[in-house]
């Protein structure tokens, strides 16, 4: 039999062993609500049924025989519901209401198979039509997958009678280790404890002139959280290549200026340490993309994979203004806010951060940068969850003054929708390109 003339999956069964359930035990409703919707059931009369149990759940009345009837009749839909004689045989159907849970989930199965069905003939009809871009049927293949994955996701109630000792214990497990963050840590003590780490679903911000170090901020991180604390990290680098950022990183761990690493010229010591931070960084969970002024439609999919193949828990990319958008005769500033738009839902989406690092403005030169100077949109203040400006004095050498390679810079949390703003005082090691924690002492 030709795949055309199946029948779609579904379990007529476990569809009316649900309802008989349900009607059995009314208590079992609140359990499967959050999850079960009307269109996961194949059979028409089913749906009409399972709409009619929600709207007296909405309603608070208890529902059974009497009233579900009751509310069909009135609605005009008793007849699209199979009729009074088969609701009444919903209940001989299912021996207890016991297994309601299972007999739902059932039930949610076959949709997603009915589903999966249906994206896929969508897919093929999409692909045979030649005025669509292959990169954009990917995106909505992606896109209708994802949705699919979040709609079969519960939704849990919690009481406060839930929320209470875990958050309690949650403090506790804090106050037992200070270094405990609800967030991913950034490895700089002052604005982790500012921000409790960066925070799932959220778009954080970097802004800086050029040179200031926005790249080197990033590997600094991604070097705490990766290489340190082993933590999947994902990096689009729009501007160095993969070679580049590795060199980059071997000269922060190993703590070899990055000249010496380029020009060749090390000693023996320096080969040891070399080895010792080859070792750590090669087993390092970081996964790199390197594609110049990638399509914002690549940079989705590719972000998508790596979530799902390679778990990561946060995405850095190096940086929005080299991202290319896909309609490329808007303006500018469109262009700019649909990207970020996209990053902030693509977060969402994904349930993880995303930093992405940003250059602000001209008039920024020797002043603080402020929001207002973000290069590109007013949409990117308006979509960042965080917004923090890499700020540092530029001081001319004098001559016959030895080059200090150790620079004050300081970080400046401007936006933080869910906790304080403030400065965060950091030490730039020129030499290395890292960022380090500046201790009390040198406060």
């Amino acid at each position: 039999m030709e795949l055309k003339d199946k029948i779609p999956p579904h379990n007529q069964e476990a569809e009316q062993a649900t309802l008989g359930a349900m009607l059995l035990d009314w208590g079992a409703v609140s359990d499967i609500v959050t999850y079960l919707r009307a269109d996961n059931f194949y059979d028409q009369r089913n749906q009409t049924i399972y709409e009619a149990l929600m709207s007296l759940f909405s309603s608070g009345v208890k529902g059974d025989l009497l009233t579900l009837i009751d509310t069909l009749t009135k609605t005009g839909k008793l007849q699209e519901a199979g009729g009074a004689a088969y609701i009444s045989s919903l209940t001989d159907t299912v021996p207890t209401s016991a297994n309601v849970d299972y007999y739902a989930r059932i039930v949610q199965d076959q949709s997603t198979r009915r589903n999966l069905i249906k994206i896929s003939s969508e897919i093929k009809a999409d692909s045979f039509d030649e005025t669509k871009e292959s990169r954009g049927i990917l995106e909505e293949a992606e896109q209708k997958i994802f949705r699919l994955t979040d709609l079969n996701q519960s939704t849990q109630v919690y009481s406060m009678k839930d929320v209470v000792p875990k958050t309690i214990q949650l403090i506790d497990t804090r106050y037992k280790n200070k270094d405990s963050y609800s967030g991913i840590p950034s490895g700089f003590m002052q604005l982790d404890s500012m921000t409790s780490g960066f925070q799932n679903s959220e778009m954080i911000i970097v802004g800086a002139r050029p040179s200031m170090g926005k790249t080197a901020l990033a590997l600094s991180m991604m070097q705490h959280i990766a290489i340190d604390k082993k933590i999947p990290c994902g990096f689009f680098s729009l501007e160095m290549s993969a070679e580049q950022i590795g060199q980059r990183l071997l000269s922060q761990v190993a703590r070899i200026p990055g000249t010496k690493l380029r020009s060749g010229m090390l000693k023996t010591e320096d080969f040891t340490k070399l080895q010792d931070a080859a070792g750590a960084c090669y087993n390092a969970p970081l996964y790199m993309v390197d594609t110049p002024n990638m399509k914002l439609l690549d940079l989705r999919a590719m972000a998508r994979r790596m979530r799902v193949n390679q778990k990561v828990q946060i995405i850095f990319i190096d940086y929005i203004g080299l991202i290319t958008s896909e309609n490329e005769d808007a303006p500018v500033y469109e262009q700019q806010s649909a990207i970020s738009k996209s990053l902030k839902s693509l977060a969402r989406e994904l349930e993880i951060p995303i930093v992405v690092l940003c250059q602000v403005a001209r008039t920024a030169e020797g002043n603080e940068p402020n929001l207002a100077e973000l290069r590109g949109s007013g949409s990117i203040e308006q979509d960042a969850d965080m917004v923090i400006f890499i700020h540092g004095e530029k001081k001319k050498q004098t001559e016959g003054e030895e080059y200090n390679p150790v620079q004050d810079r300081k970080l400046i949390v401007a936006k933080q929708r869910n906790g304080p703003i403030g400065d965060v005082e950091l030490l730039f090691i020129s030499s290395y390109t890292k960022f380090e924690n500046k201790s009390r002492e040198q406060g």
